[in-house]
């Protein structure tokens, strides 16, 4: 990396700790932040009222975001290739990058050494893009570690995941997973990475320490959005395929139970108290509420198309965006009646919570 920008990100670094002993209140705030797709931005909600109160500009064709620990930086992906060392152009409306992202490509686009794609790390307190970083293809989904050292990237065109060091700038690793890889979460506690893999019904455990893919554990399906109880050793991911969510037995690898979704299952979450999973279901137009304790599932529709789904730690709230129309749903956890329906410029996608 050159010495100039390694001295303009530390210098940005230490502006935020200055302005964040200054301004103690926007410390404080509780914000959602929902990249938008196709329409080049990211939406700001203020989670306090539930209303959108800013975005952040200069980013291409966003899906996949994730804050750093201290809630300082938000990392987003463009999933718009582009040429080597050059800024990816704008898409117009859906574009072909985005289709095959949610259905595997099937060309090693992310991996040609012609064609790159581009992390943006957006300064939370400005909402602007302070650094932009190449990786070897257009990204999905994005998942910052635990420690706050890297930012992972999804390449479901390349059948991998690349690793980004946030201080450095550079590509720490490339590594293939599987076909299609699609959406990542991490162990609060040994730091392992898992990788679900869409194209080909697997999950890869990845060691953060050394970057290398431990095993592969084998699902029915098409898994794509995950979440993790570590307290439980369970992973849960929905099956698109299968119009289903699947709970993974991380020590034996073994799936041990399903739970009926309904047809393209998308966002998944659980509970603060890890005793309910949410999913969402776009093909019909409802969310799902499932006791994991009995089985017992609660519904409630939800249209049209609910999509990528994130509880807010403060209140406990249910944030939803539709694949239809430009929107976020607030829904209630015991109730799921939604509370506030919250206009957006673009479709939401993976959202990121900062308490």
């Amino acid at each position: 990396m050159k010495r100039f920008e390694r001295a303009r990100l530390l210098s940005a670094m230490a502006g935020l700790a200055v302005a964040s002993l200054a301004m103690p209140a926007m410390a404080d705030e509780s914000r959602a932040y929902v990249p938008l797709g196709s329409a080049d931005s990211i939406a700001i909600i203020d989670t306090d009222s539930y209303q959108v109160s800013g975005q952040s500009q200069g980013v291409v064709n966003s899906h996949g975001s994730d804050l750093t620990p201290d809630g300082r930086f938000l990392v987003a992906g463009s999933l718009t290739p582009s040429a080597s060392g050059e800024k990816p152009s704008k898409p117009a409306g859906v574009s072909a990058d985005e289709h095959a992202a949610h259905h595997g490509g099937g060309g090693d686009t992310a991996s040609s050494s012609s064609t790159q794609g581009t992390l943006y790390l957006i300064d939370t307190a400005s909402n602007e893009v302070v650094r932009q970083f190449d990786v070897p293809g257009p990204v999905h989904h994005v998942l910052v570690t635990a420690d706050g050292r890297y930012a992972v990237s999804t390449h479901p065109m390349g059948g991998g995941i690349s690793v980004v060091s946030l201080d450095s700038g550079e590509l720490v690793a490339n590594l293939a997973t599987g076909s299609a890889p699609n959406y990542m979460v991490q162990h609060p506690q040994d730091r392992s990475l898992y990788v679900s893999n869409s194209g080909n019904g697997t999950v890869s455990e990845v060691d953060t320490e050394n970057w290398f893919v431990r095993k592969n554990m084998r699902l029915d399906g098409s898994p794509e959005h995950m979440v993790l109880d570590s307290d439980r050793g369970r992973l849960y991911a929905n099956d698109a395929a299968g119009g289903q969510a699947v709970a993974l037995e991380l020590e034996s690898g073994d799936m041990v139970a399903q739970y009926p979704v309904g047809s393209e299952p998308h966002g998944i979450d659980l509970s603060a108290d890890l005793g309910t999973l949410y999913a969402t279901s776009q093909g019909e137009n409802r969310l799902v509420a499932v006791s994991l304790a009995d089985g017992a599932i609660r519904e409630r529709e939800l249209a049209p198309e609910p999509y990528h789904l994130a509880i807010n730690p403060a209140d406990g709230r249910l944030l939803i965006s539709s694949r239809e129309k430009p929107q976020l749903w607030v829904v209630d956890q015991r109730t799921l009646d939604t509370l506030e329906t919250v206009p957006l410029a673009g479709i939401g996608h993976q959202i990121a919570v900062k308490e």
